[in-house]
């Protein structure tokens, strides 16, 4: 699944827990979707940002490309 479908679902769900029609059961379901959808979410979010890269200014006046550092590793 790509990140924008699972956003749209997550959306989705989102407005059908806060219109309130659905029963306990369902929205428990829901609910369970929701948690699930945005944990997916968040770890692609943090597999993109651990491959981004940014262009900072090296010593010699030039460009140098730099990644961000690991969370884990502040």
């Amino acid at each position: 699944m790509k990140f924008e479908e699972a956003m749209a679902q997550l959306e989705e769900t989102v407005k059908k827990l806060d219109s309130g029609s659905a029963s306990l059961e369902e929205s428990l379901e829901l609910f369970e979707k929701g948690i699930k959808l945005s944990k997916l979410c968040q770890k692609m979010l943090d597999d993109a940002e651990k491959r981004v890269s940014v262009l900072t200014s090296g010593e010699n006046g030039g460009m140098e490309k730099q990644t961000f550092p690991d969370i884990d590793e502040q």
